[in-house]
């Protein structure tokens, strides 16, 4: 306060205002003479609302950058007054503060820098919530402009920015910006195809009634686009046909709305006949052009419905109108070029070909159309240069297109160059059509401008009319479902139509024919024998060394770009510890990393670009120039700033179009997510219309920004002093020393102080000899041993541990469990059905025989009865192969019996007819099976042979029928009652058991889940729920091959999920073993036998493959420790930080605990009475809300077996005092968080208590510390 005050005093004569005033705690306010009623107040959280660069705040400018140089000054002084050259004597919120009006004038290095010393000279900076909250705002806008130098570390700014806004809404999940940062974090999670997790928090923006920068209606947009990427085409419509209807929507919102929907029937099959299909996309594109006529996108996509109705002429129109309409797109002109390919106009296909190429060098369908246009005017030569071009992207290579490279390559190496070079020539070679002017005919205007490659789907369009009897079929086909044109959809300054001059660039003409290796002979043998050479000869030796010299001046060039695009001084400005400069440079892609705690290693090695993949398929423009009109803000005093600083923002700070600068080009492309991301972060000048009507939604009056302010959670240091709790004093006095802290809204956590946050890997490293463990076995002979303390024991110590033989000491009928007995006892019952890629279990390849960590798999549903005709047939086919296979009779891998439609003519009756030869009290498995999984396991490994990365892998397709509920009593009961011969702690219902003390059913943890498995079936790789254990026992016939890592890996793991930009929750991935080994975690590796019993300790991370055909049964376990219920209640308040369901309600189980149990163990007692505390605090904190709000609390109760109750919003536990509204007919149940941002007076809204604090009161005072000793299970 001091230091404000001094501020005050010295500020006051140069800026000649009356008085000023400082607010505690979000930024500081100043009233001048000019606003004598409205002090002006600036905080972070104010970015995006208050456009400071704008004219007519021209005043407020200059008070934010009189605040700078003060802190600036400020800070000089403090640094000369010290002993040192450390800013140790500066307040550290001096630094928060002026991160924060830098943030405001959008000088992003600086703030980041400024943010950078508050994190060091701050220890509890991960509570102030506007500091991670601008933190957030620097790294999301590093993460969106970016050059692909930066590219390295895309994915770490990702994560950091997703890291803070995460840390904002832990904090304090009452942020008035807390729906700028759901749309943030939804954009990020959109580009890089997280879309499930995207659409969860464009849900929970859109509910939110607080100022928000995008409209409700374009929150919904995106919603419907992503409903749409995801393949729910009739949802996907539906929400694009809300838009059509409403006459005050903004017309940009509607535009793209109709071109979206438009497009969506052009490419969804599921929308009816093609013939009706095609006249609706006519319809709704011409409608989006009514609403918006100069956007380029929606008549290119007009002119690809044009071209696939045969409507040449009308489709020339649409691609001529969108390249004067907008930016030239590559798309548009290989679409061109497709038009004149099918109307027999080869010269002019290759020039709009090369206008294709030269936009974006990488454009695969160009270069492949182009290279059939050669092929067709019999220019091999040419064809297989363009060829090669078309492999450079990063997307892997077309099976087809590899073929024709191959091919060309075989036979180009054998034909005498001399017939090559005397075939007269149809076309110009691919170095002359590079140098071509542009024909007048093709385009209608000249100029030059930044040229901006769009993010249109590369699969474009289908040959409007049967090709010419002379001419290939083109290449290219309808771009799949869930494209987004791009175009400027919220941005209603549309830019002056400019000429589009021939993009030469910097960029080098095509690579000329790979000078081989009997070129280089030939070449040898006529330089040695060059006296002796006819004139003929003399000629080709001449050619063949300017050939050679061309092509090593194309090695040479190719070279020189590698080196300055991989030039480690160019990122140097981005990394290195913070040093001992008054401002630091910006650690972005090196040096601390400031939200785990830990150094983050720059590594720049491939799988750090795999970070953040804005798309699935993605070539970027690199030779293409981006315009620096809108560089990044720098204010007069840059010259303070340190000279790499100042080169970081001169050389790598520039606004451009932000679909440049993602370059998403994929068929699932997100334009729309990044034309909102340009509107969050692009650089406001006078004529710029972003955020034109932000200002229309910020509260003006005093009464509005009274009831705004309603919303904002109070800041820590305002809230009423409290004294420290603990579990030694009684319930009452905890609630009589919490009672009236909460009127403003507060939540807290079960965990206390601290974000949750993954454990580092741990040290020292293990060795390498030491990475692939011994698992961890028992081998039981007799029933004692199986319920032996010592056996209990030595699970509950171990990771993992595989448990042999105790189907047979224990008699268990596993056979009840067969498939043969699961159609007898309930042949209708619902099985999830995962169709999954066939492969061997320690590789995981895409479709080109890349290894990835990515493990996608379809969604269906059957019935037990039909995937026990599909499981049987699977048998039989592979017994077939083999048969065959021992006879010399060669079979193709894709049998139709492993086709993803499964097999067909198969009945049931064969199961009973089999059953016959069996024993029916078999322990061993399914009636009838016998054990010849091996056979298929051989030729497994040989069907499953990669290709290579140039051809496409061959897979086979099989079914995985998971998640088979068998909770239900009336239908399981012999199954049911058959586990309870198994040892208490592994039983599904036991006091031994924590989930058997929940009170309800959650299915497959206290429940029993059934897995019918074909060779292959894959579960991928995970943690249980809340990190609890879990039993599997496989039933057989066959076997099924099991990984795991200790659960302190499991950070590990995490971070590498991240690199390969998959989410660890909610993805789905198998874990490449040689990334592991790297990483020196350790894996256990072991196979599971029909009988076996697989304990998985607590935390566990694994996946699992089926060897043969099997079936297992799984439930989950909650061991009565210390470390179980610790590691639960870390999980619940992670899941909390990521947006994710816990579905074992924490707080809930913990009272039941104190109810049911009788605890011994020291640690785990306090740590249940502690949890006990803070729900009870919590408790108590929301009472004084609703009271303070003047609502009344109404008695509800609770039912036996009642579920606990989870938000419907944000998928929080809701626990005693539930905020419930009326929506759909339905009585919904809300948190009190999300009750306040759907209305900041709770109006609507009903409040129930379903227990008594009395109650509570006594269960928290019963619960004691027990002096009892453990003893065996029973």
């Amino acid at each position: 306060m001091q230091e404000i005050l001094s501020f005050c005093a010295e500020v006051v004569p140069v800026m000649g205002v009356s008085d000023i005033l400082v607010s505690l705690q979000e930024g500081w306010q100043i009233s001048t003479k000019n606003y004598p009623a409205d002090p002006i107040i600036f905080r972070n959280r104010d970015f995006g609302f208050v456009k400071l660069n704008l004219p007519e705040e021209a005043t407020k400018r200059a008070v934010v950058e009189k605040g700078i140089k003060y802190y600036e000054q400020l800070i000089r002084q403090k640094i000369k007054k010290g002993t040192d050259t450390t800013e140790s004597d500066v307040d550290p919120n001096v630094y928060c503060s002026l991160g924060h009006l830098l943030l405001l004038l959008e000088q992003y290095p600086k703030a980041l820098s400024a943010y950078q010393r508050f994190y060091h000279l701050q220890p509890d900076h991960w509570k102030n919530a506007s500091f991670l909250y601008g933190l957030g705002l620097v790294y999301f806008h590093f993460n969106v402009f970016h050059l692909s130098r930066l590219q390295i570390s895309m994915w770490r700014n990702k994560d950091r920015a997703t890291r803070a806004f995460q840390q904002v809404l832990y904090t304090d999940p009452g942020f008035s910006r807390a729906n700028e940062i759901r749309i943030r974090l939804g954009l990020m999670c959109k580009t890089s195809t997280d879309y499930e997790v995207s659409l969860k928090h464009f849900k929970q923006a859109l509910t939110d009634s607080s100022p928000c920068s995008l409209s409700k209606a374009q929150i919904q947009l995106h919603i419907a686009h992503l409903l749409e990427v995801q393949g729910k085409i009739k949802q996907a419509k539906e929400a694009y046909e809300q838009f059509i209807t409403p006459e005050d929507l903004d017309k940009s919102v509607k535009a793209t709305a109709l071109k979206q929907l438009g497009w969506l029937y052009h490419t969804s099959d599921q929308l009816g006949d093609k013939k009706s299909r095609e006249a609706s996309a006519v319809l709704y594109l011409n409608k989006s052009l009514e609403c918006d006529p100069t956007n380029g996108q929606t008549w290119y996509l007009l002119g690809r419905c044009f071209s696939a109705l045969g409507k040449v002429h009308d489709a020339f129109v649409s691609y001529r109108n969108s390249i004067d309409k907008s930016e030239a797109s590559a798309d548009t002109w290989c679409s061109i070029g497709v038009l004149y390919q099918q109307q027999n106009q080869p010269m002019d296909a290759l020039q709009a070909y090369i206008c294709a190429v030269q936009l974006d060098k990488s454009h695969t369908a160009a270069w492949t159309d182009l290279g059939i246009l050669y092929e067709t005017c019999n220019q091999p030569k040419d064809a297989y240069t363009c060829y090669i071009n078309g492999t450079r992207n990063k997307g892997g290579v077309n099976s087809a297109l590899a073929s024709k490279i191959k091919f060309l390559q075989q036979h180009l190496d054998s034909v005498p160059i001399q017939h090559l070079q005397n075939r007269p020539k149809t076309l110009p070679s691919i170095e002359e059509a590079w140098t071509l002017p542009i024909p007048a005919e093709l385009t209608s205007r000249q100029g030059a401008g930044p040229i901006t490659q769009h993010p249109l789907a590369k699969g474009p369009m289908m040959p409007a009319q049967p090709p010419q009897p002379n001419m290939p079929q083109s290449s290219l086909s309808p771009g799949p479902q869930g494209v987004m044109p791009p175009g400027q959809m919220f941005d209603d300054k549309k830019k002056k139509p400019q000429g589009r001059k021939r993009p030469h660039d910097d960029f080098h003409p095509p690579s000329p024919v790979t000078f081989t290796n009997e070129q280089m002979q030939l070449l040898q043998n006529l330089q040695q024998n060059r006296m002796s050479l006819d004139p003929t000869q003399l000629s080709l030796l001449h050619q063949l060394h300017t050939q050679y010299q061309l092509f090593k001046a194309y090695q040479m060039k190719m070279q020189q770009l590698n080196q300055q695009d991989t030039n480690p001084s160019k990122v140097a400005a981005l990394s290195g510890e913070p040093g001992t400069q008054r401002f630091p440079k910006p650690n972005i892609s090196g040096g601390q990393d400031m939200l785990n705690g830990v150094p983050s290693v720059n590594q720049h090695s491939s799988s750090d670009t795999q970070g953040i993949n804005v798309t699935s398929r993605s070539h970027t423009s690199s030779g293409t120039s981006l315009s620096s009109s809108s560089a990044v803000h720098t204010s007069t005093t840059d010259s303070d700033l340190p000279k790499d600083i100042q080169n970081f923002v001169s050389e790598h700070l520039h606004d451009s179009d932000i679909s440049t600068i993602l370059s998403p080009k994929q068929a699932l492309a997100t334009s729309i997510a990044e034309d909102i991301l340009a509107q969050f972060t692009a650089e406001s000048s006078p004529s710029s219309k972003l955020h034109s009507k932000v200002s229309q939604d910020i509260p003006q009056s005093k009464e509005e920004k009274h009831c705004d302010n309603r919303t904002v959670a109070i800041p820590k240091e305002l809230l009423p002093p409290s004294c420290p709790l603990s579990i030694s004093m009684k319930a009452y006095e905890i609630l009589a020393a919490t009672k009236g802290q909460g009127k403003h809204g507060v939540t807290i956590s079960m965990m206390g102080d601290g974000i949750p946050r993954p454990p580092p890997s741990p040290f020292p490293p293990l060795p390498k000899d030491r990475l692939n463990p011994p698992t961890p076995s028992v081998y039981l002979d007799t029933k004692k041993d199986a319920f032996s303390l010592e056996l209990q024991q030595y699970c509950y110590s171990q990771p993992v541990v595989v448990i042999r033989g105790l189907a047979g000491a224990l008699k268990l009928d596993l056979g009840l469990f067969s498939t043969k007995s699961l159609v007898e006892a309930n042949a209708d019952h619902p099985v999830e059905v995962r169709t999954q890629r066939q492969q061997a279990p320690d590789e995981n390849r895409d479709s080109y025989g890349n290894k990835l960590w990515r493990c996608d798999s379809s969604r269906g549903l059957t019935s037990i009865a039909k995937y026990a005709q599909y499981q049987a047939s699977s048998f039989q086919e592979s017994l077939k192969e083999e048969h065959d296979k021992s006879k010399g009779i060669h079979r193709d891998s894709d049998s139709d019996s492993n086709s993803s439609t499964g097999p067909k003519g198969y009945v049931c009756h064969f199961l009973i007819h089999r059953d016959s030869d069996s024993d029916s009290n078999s322990s061993t498995g399914p009636k009838g099976y016998v054990c010849h999984f091996l056979i298929h396991r051989d030729s497994d490994s040989d069907s499953n042979s990669s290709t290579g990365p140039k051809g496409k892998k061959k897979f086979k397709y099989i079914k995985f029928g998971t998640n088979v509920d068998l909770s239900d009593e009336r239908k399981w009961k012999p199954q049911l009652q058959e586990l309870m011969k198994l040892p208490a702690f592994c039983r599904v219902v036991s006091a031994s058991n924590l989930l058997s003390h929940v009170g309800h059913t959650i299915l497959g943890m206290n429940t029993v889940q059934l897995y019918m498995k074909v060779p292959g079936s894959r579960t991928p790789g995970h943690q249980e729920n809340n990190n609890f254990g879990s039993i599997n026992i496989n039933i057989g016939p066959g076997d099924c091959e099991w990984f795991g890592v200790p659960d302190n890996y499991w950070g590990v793991i995490q971070n590498m999920c991240e690199r390969n930009n998959l989410n660890y929750l909610t993805g789905s991935w198998w874990p490449i073993l040689e990334d592991l080994y790297e990483e020196n975690v350790p894996v256990y590796r072991f196979i599971q036998k029909p009988g076996d019993l697989v304990w998985v300790g607590c935390g566990t991370v694994h996946w699992v493959q089926a060897v043969g055909w099997c079936n297992n049964i799984a439930w989950n376990v909650g061991p009565v420790n210390h470390k179980a219920y610790q590691m639960g209640i870390e999980r619940y308040e992670w899941n909390k930080l990521q947006n994710y369901k816990s579905i074992v309600p924490m707080q809930h189980l913990s009272w039941n605990i104190a109810r049911n149990l009788q605890i011994s163990e020291p640690t785990f007692f306090e740590l249940v009475k502690t949890v006990l505390m803070r729900s009870m605090k919590q408790i108590r904190l929301t009472m004084d809300f609703v009271e303070a709000m003047g609502k009344d609390i109404k008695w509800q109760g609770r039912s036996d077996n009642e579920a606990a109750h989870y938000c419907n919003n944000c998928d929080v536990e809701v626990f005693d005092i539930l905020f419930v509204m009326e929506q759909d007919r339905k009585y919904v149940v809300h948190c009190m968080d999300c009750g306040r941002k759907i209305s900041n007076i709770l109006e609507g809204f009903i409040i129930l208590n379903q227990y008594r604090l009395e109650e509570l009161c006594d269960v928290y005072d019963r619960f004691q510390l027990s002096c009892h000793l453990p003893t065996a299970s029973v």
